[in-house]
């Protein structure tokens, strides 16, 4: 019995090894590269946030843009945009994210008249027409401020 109870110990330690064998990093000349790249604007307090095209797919970042719609509280066309597309920094200013180019994001500032459903009328912010972030908000602000690297 203690030579089959020896030998169960053997097997085990064997299969371990084998599986921690696997376990090993192999580098196939591959690198890691990075989802984003970004940029600082000069003059500005502003960055450019370029994605990958794989980074692009992951986080699912869709576009929007700003445009002129007729809302509740104003007889004219306002500007809006739709609210994912905002983010409250840690100062409480509100921005969206432009697309000034194909993965490449840069911050602008807006200023809020007010929020109805899910439309944002501005009072101030990017020109009707530009494209802006609609989803993937939260990440693009990730890779600017390097938030969880």
């Amino acid at each position: 019995m203690q030579y089959i109870h020896k030998w169960m110990i053997v097997i085990a330690l064997v299969f371990a090894g084998l599986l921690l064998a696997g376990c090993h990093h192999a580098d196939h000349g591959h690198h890691m590269e990075h989802p984003s790249h970004v940029e600082h604007i000069d003059g500005t307090d502003l960055n450019k946030v370029t994605f990958t095209e794989m980074a692009i797919k992951r986080t699912d970042v869709l576009t929007d843009e700003v445009r002129e719609q007729k809302v509740s509280r104003h007889s004219s066309p306002r500007k809006v945009v739709p609210y994912s597309s905002i983010w409250y920094d840690s100062h409480g200013d509100v921005w969206v994210y432009t697309v000034p180019e194909p993965r490449t994001f840069i911050r602008h500032k807006i200023d809020i008249d007010y929020i109805e459903g899910n439309t944002v009328v501005l009072n101030d912010g990017p020109p009707t027409g530009t494209i802006v972030a609609s989803q993937g908000v939260a990440e693009i602000y990730g890779s600017e401020f390097e938030v969880g690297h």
